[in-house]
């Protein structure tokens, strides 16, 4: 594990500012080095463009290739190495192998045949001074080059070294790409898991219940004697309903046991649409509630979320209102907006809201809302100004 002062010190070198900051320096540096020790224009130019382009080597890497030839240019006009000469190069190799700007090898190899063509320059130059320098074919002639072989290793060295970090840091990014991939894969296992049970639970408790209750009132009809004929059809209407929130809940528990991908080949039944809301309404009446529906507009085909979410919202709201307000006299009225904006108000006239669960908190008022949301929506719910409880819901399905 890192220190503070080692993270400190890999934030300050991540920071934008870094390489202008250090090319800035090396080239006050490189300034100052030229006042002290003049030397030819060939030299300064090199020295000078070597460390003033290492401000740009990480907006643009390539640029690297500029720094270790001009290095080499401003070490070919002089015999003697300056340290800012030596630095920018060093700099310059290693960002050529972190960036891998070309292949290790190549740039080795090119850096490495500047590096003789200066050695070459320094042997002409040595001869003009007058100094003992021996012919290429002559015995100690390969003492000429140490020169050129000393570049080369220390050339070898900084660009293996950035290409050792870029790998380091890919195999980091690899690692921690997997480590998320399997996190996620986890993740996904697990609620897939929690649907499977929650699937469990809704087949052993709720469509148990649901199909007893099918069942009773079917048989109901058969077993009881002198039913009367509005009985038996009262019967026959809960049998119909439970049969059919059989349905819905078996394509539930499909998508719930579904994998993640295959969830949309579960959906093999049509889910309703506002073409339903008759049936709706009519099941509402047979259980003894009183409801009237009102449509304003004219009835346009939404798309399929749309048609949902407003099919749920209705459906939750009659619910509601027969469970909370049993007897109430309930609206539902549906209109379709020139401005492409579906409205949705269901009200009754029951006692309106309490401090039970019926008073906004409970979770078909929350789904509700969920619903609307996700298709652009909103919903609310609340007191009428004449008392009972109102929903009113409004659901934009596109722009002209």
């Amino acid at each position: 594990m890192s220190t503070p002062l080692q993270q400190r010190f890999r934030a300050w070198i991540a920071a934008p500012a870094y390489p202008w900051v250090t090319g800035g320096a090396l080239t006050v540096g490189a300034v100052a080095e030229l006042i002290a020790f003049p030397g030819s224009v060939t030299t300064t130019i090199g020295v000078l463009v070597s460390a003033a382009s290492l401000m740009w080597r990480r907006s643009f890497p390539p640029v690297a290739v500029l720094t270790v030839a001009a290095g080499l240019l401003g070490f070919a006009g002089d015999v003697n190495l300056y340290a800012s000469i030596m630095a920018s190069g060093l700099i310059g190799c290693y960002t050529l192998g972190r960036n891998r700007v070309l292949h290790p090898a190549l740039t080795v190899a090119g850096a490495a045949l500047g590096a003789l063509c200066v050695n070459l320059v320094h042997i002409n130059t040595w001869s003009r001074m007058d100094l003992p320098v021996p012919a290429l074919w002559e015995k100690g002639s390969l003492s000429l080059f140490a020169e050129s072989f000393l570049l080369t290793v220390v050339i070898f060295g900084a660009v293996m070294m950035g290409d050792a970090v870029r790998s380091r840091e890919e195999t980091r990014n690899e690692r921690n790409l997997a480590q998320a991939q399997l996190i996620a894969m986890e993740r996904q296992q697990a609620a897939e898991a929690e649907r499977a049970a929650i699937a469990r639970e809704l087949h052993d408790i709720v469509s148990h219940s649901v199909s007893m209750i099918a069942v009773q009132a079917e048989s109901a009809t058969y077993t009881t004697p002198g039913l009367p004929p509005e009985a038996r059809d009262g019967f026959q209407q809960i049998a119909g309903t439970a049969r059919s929130s059989m349905a819905e809940l078996r394509r539930l528990l499909g998508v719930l046991r579904t994998p993640q991908g295959q969830k949309d080949m579960a959906l093999t039944a049509p889910q309703p649409t506002l073409d339903h809301i008759a049936e709706l309404v009519e099941q509402h009446r047979a259980v003894g509630g009183e409801v009237e529906l009102r449509v304003t507009g004219e009835r346009v085909s939404l798309p399929a979320a749309w048609e949902l979410s407003a099919y749920r919202i209705i459906q939750e709201a009659l619910t509601n209102a027969r469970k909370h307000a049993p007897g109430a006299r309930t609206v539902v009225e549906i209109g379709y907006g020139a401005d492409r904006l579906l409205t949705l108000r269901i009200h009754d006239d029951g006692p309106g809201p309490g401090s039970g669960p019926g008073s906004g908190a409970g979770h078909g008022l929350t789904g509700m809302r969920e619903r609307a949301a996700l298709v652009g929506g909103r919903l609310s719910a609340g007191a009428g100004p004449d008392g009972g409880f109102w929903v009113e819901a409004e659901l934009p399905w596109g722009t002209e």
